[in-house]
């Protein structure tokens, strides 16, 4: 029996969609919680042409848009994987009184975002496919983790089988728009909202050093651990929903 029923929103990362939060949903259901998953512009089946998405902002108006519709006494738990951290970190200025406990999962966490334009640490290399929207004389417009890569990069320790579903569900994603997250705003404000940060330990996409290294620069209220790859959704389900479960309850 479900002493208290919470409120989950979990944020998917970069290329991939709602979709990719099939298991933890179905289990945090099945505890008794409510569960919304939100698929950002260009992403699931979000019919937007992440090729047409050049602000942060644009592509993070569906979860703008979910937080905004919330009813004004309710509180969630939000949750970002990855680059849905950058997510997070907009919701946390813009939506403090209505967050109750932010998770970032081996995810990017920056008080204000990127200082400058400067966004290689997380975009594009040789193991990735540009796109050019705008063409080939202007910068890319979006980018996606080649498919020999995925599985190396992303889920070595997944069943193949998701892997396998990934590779027919991930889509480019806009690295104009990543370019333009920048959140000005006070540090007293986000860090009214409890932070959690839970570490894959054996990442090879978003590498425990790196994740460490914005832990030290940003304290969380506390640093959980999971024996996992880059997608502990799909390596790692269970102990991934008790993480999540364990941290909302020290709310």
């Amino acid at each position: 029996m479900v002493a208290l029923q919470q409120h989950f929103v979990l944020v998917h990362g970069a290329g991939h969609g709602a979709w990719c939060w099939y298991k933890p949903r179905h289990l945090l259901q099945n505890s008794g919680h409510k569960v919304s998953c939100i698929d950002l512009a260009g992403a699931g089946i979000n019919l937007t042409d992440p090729n047409t998405i050049v602000s942060f902002h644009d592509y993070n108006q569906p979860l703008s848009h979910f937080m905004s519709c919330l009813p004004p006494n309710d509180k969630v738990v939000l949750v970002g994987h990855s680059a849905g951290g950058l997510s997070l970190t907009q919701a946390l200025h813009e939506f403090t009184d209505k967050i109750s406990v932010a998770i970032f999962l081996a995810a990017i966490m920056l008080p204000f975002g990127f200082p400058t334009e400067d966004t290689t640490d997380v975009v594009a290399d040789v193991h990735h496919e540009m796109y050019y929207g705008r063409g080939p004389e202007n910068p890319p417009t979006s980018l996606k983790l080649k498919e020999e890569f995925q599985r190396e990069k992303l889920y070595h320790m997944s069943p193949v089988e998701d892997t396998i579903l990934a590779s027919m569900l991930l889509r480019p994603s806009p690295s104009m728009a990543f370019k333009t997250a920048k959140f000005p705003g006070g540090e007293k404000v986000i860090n009214k909202v409890r932070r959690v940060y839970i570490k894959t330990m054996h990442d090879r996409m978003a590498k425990p050093g790196r994740q460490e290294n914005m832990i030290r620069s940003w304290p969380p209220s506390e640093v959980m651990t999971i024996e996992s790859d880059h997608s502990p959704f799909f390596s790692a389900p269970k102990e991934l929903c008790s993480l999540i479960l364990k941290a909302s309850a020290s709310i």
